[in-house]
């Protein structure tokens, strides 16, 4: 009985450990606000006209062309949501593989 051979594991089981440590899932609340994006959400611009956000300036473009078309594009007057606060949308607070066990 003792030359059996060692268990292998599935791909669906080591896909399914690989998942568990990069994604960002559970933990309560702040992991919850953290998944959202933070304070400042995913979106880095805000509309200066009607406050739509977007992801980078090209979005931002073209959100203004189709929506804002008879006012000049001013790529200058876009808030930056991430400088305001502070740069990270988020801190991957419930990732099992990010903390460091001791």
């Amino acid at each position: 009985m003792g030359k059996a051979k060692p268990a292998k594991h599935t791909a669906a089981e080591l896909a399914a450990k690989a998942k568990a440590a990069t994604q960002n899932a559970g933990g309560g609340k702040a992991g919850l606000a953290d998944r959202k994006g933070g304070a400042a959400g995913h979106a880095k611009y805000k509309c200066h006209i009607c406050g739509q956000q977007a992801p980078d300036l090209k979005t931002m473009q073209i959100h203004h062309d189709a929506k804002h078309p008879k006012l000049p594009w001013e790529p200058e007057k876009c808030t930056d949501m991430h400088a305001l606060v502070g740069g990270v949308t988020t801190q991957g607070v419930a990732v099992r593989g990010s903390i460091k066990k001791k």
